[in-house]
């Protein structure tokens, strides 16, 4: 009995080590990404032509997204790579697009840099 209590406690010690370092390496990743939003060129707030759809890339690597009357209609973060953008929406949807002349083209719709 004495043999099996150590390695049921030597076995959750492994477990809770394991865990602590894929914390760890989460939090690692995510404040590296958080570093690498705030050096692109894109933050800001962009819009369509009509105003309809709001993008407001928030320079610590969030985004919110409004819709028509719908604020905050959707919001996740986002990963800046040369002109390319990756959204992840918090509910679990993604999505992309690319900033060409200035213009971001995204789902379809294109969207200017409100000024």
């Amino acid at each position: 009995m004495p043999i099996q209590s150590f390695a049921l406690a030597l076995a959750a010690c492994a477990i809770f080590i394991a865990t602590s370092e894929v914390y760890a390496t989460m939090n690692s990743k995510l404040n590296a990404s958080a570093t690498i939003q705030q050096n692109h060129p894109y933050a800001g707030m962009w819009v369509t032509a009509d105003g309809y759809v709001r993008h407001n890339l928030l320079p610590n690597g969030r985004y919110d997204e409004a819709r028509g009357r719908r604020e905050s209609a959707y919001q996740g973060r986002y990963e800046v790579r040369g002109n390319h953008i990756d959204y992840w929406d918090d509910t679990g949807f993604t999505a992309d697009g690319d900033f060409i002349d200035d213009v971001l083209h995204h789902g379809g719709m294109i969207l200017y840099r409100q000024k």
